[in-house]
């Protein structure tokens, strides 16, 4: 007589049958991907628009004491692309969710006018290159982080052309490296951050960002 149980024939049964292999994840842009790329990118336009108040007084004060200084707090306005690029992970989100945003500034009406389409393009751009050269298959912090940084430097780089093209060398070298520290910062690890708030919250269980949040959640419970 076999002293084999039933579970016990079923768990080498699984053992030797061949592994199902995970599939590829998709970069073809969904119906979903669309709709809600769209509405982030319209909520951080608003942002955008309001930000305006807070940058003026505080730029001010910080260009008093090094001129410059004043892109620190830039990093504000490329929120957009690291947000939207993480959620959705798919070619091009940076790009569309800055370009978006820039619109709904725009619309508002901004001190820069439609000129913010442009700056929208390049630093959604910027950020657009880093996350690339990765496939659009990695999103931890430090890549985020470093898409920040490049969406920053663009912005640096596009400022001191457009609207600073007549001061010397140190201004635009002061603006730069502060635009994309401010990048790193902001835009990098706080869009991180505020994907993981969301994440916490359920609403991306639809998305990678949603489901990486319940694994790790789970991770202790199945050790236990």
């Amino acid at each position: 007589m076999s002293s084999r149980t039933p579970s016990t024939v079923r768990t080498a049964a699984t053992a030797a049958a061949p592994s199902t292999p995970t599939p590829r994840r998709s970069l073809r842009w969904r119906v979903v991907d669309i709709v809600v790329a769209s509405v982030l990118a319209v909520a951080v336009g608003v942002v955008f628009k309001l930000w305006e108040f807070g940058y003026e007084p505080l730029s001010a004060a910080v260009a008093l004491l090094l001129p410059g200084t004043q892109a620190l707090f830039g990093g504000v306005w490329l929120l957009a692309g690291p947000i939207v690029a993480i959620i959705v992970r798919k070619p091009g989100a940076a790009l569309f969710a800055e370009i978006v945003a820039a619109s709904v500034e725009a619309l508002f009406g901004t001190q820069w006018g439609w000129s913010t389409l442009e700056a929208g393009l390049v630093q959604g751009l910027g950020a657009e290159l880093v996350l690339a050269l990765f496939l659009y298959r990695v999103y931890r912090l430090p890549v985020v982080v470093l898409a920040g940084a490049a969406a920053g430097l663009a912005m640096g780089i596009n400022d001191t052309i457009l609207w600073y093209p007549g001061l010397d060398a140190a201004f635009k070298t002061v603006y730069i490296v502060c635009g994309t520290i401010s990048g790193a910062v902001i835009a990098g690890a706080g869009s991180w951050l505020i994907v993981r708030a969301l994440a916490r919250t359920g609403v991306l269980s639809s998305f990678a960002a949603g489901r990486e949040h319940t694994k790790r959640r789970s991770r202790p419970s199945t050790a236990a």
